[in-house]
């Protein structure tokens, strides 16, 4: 079994071009709704996968049960020394630094960014692990 996150963006289109441009996620598919949005799209992440989808209302202006609000999201790497390049790479991408690098006491090296519409995406070098 796995977990998957999945976020809504109002703009699914300028989100994918940030998470891949900025934090290096690579596009693996993007399917396009009736209306020309994106309607589902997945983006990995080493083995790790979020799928992302175009925010909608319901026919009555009510929120779609599925979109969600903003959202942490934590990008596991394998050493410090790989996290302190990723920082190096999103800042010249442009990236909103909102934690600076910083070595936690449970040690991990990490940092945190805001993406365009709010979600933070923490980089680090913490690997939680799962028990059997």
């Amino acid at each position: 079994m796995s977990i998957y996150v999945t976020l809504r963006y109002d703009d699914a289109r300028a989100a994918i071009a940030y998470l891949t441009g900025t934090l290096g996620l690579v596009e693996q598919q993007v399917h396009q709704a009736d209306d020309g949005s994106v309607g589902h799209a997945e983006l990995s992440f080493g083995d790790g996968v979020v799928m992302l989808g175009t925010r909608r209302s319901r026919p009555d202006g009510t929120p779609d049960r599925f979109d969600t609000g903003r959202a942490v999201v934590y990008l596991a790497l394998d050493s410090a020394a790989a996290v302190d390049a990723h920082h190096d790479r999103a800042v010249a991408a442009g990236a909103e630094v909102v934690q600076e690098l910083v070595d936690q006491p449970y040690g991990s090296r990490e940092y945190a960014v805001r993406d365009p519409e709010g979600n933070v995406w923490s980089v680090g070098s913490y690997r939680p692990e799962v028990k059997p």
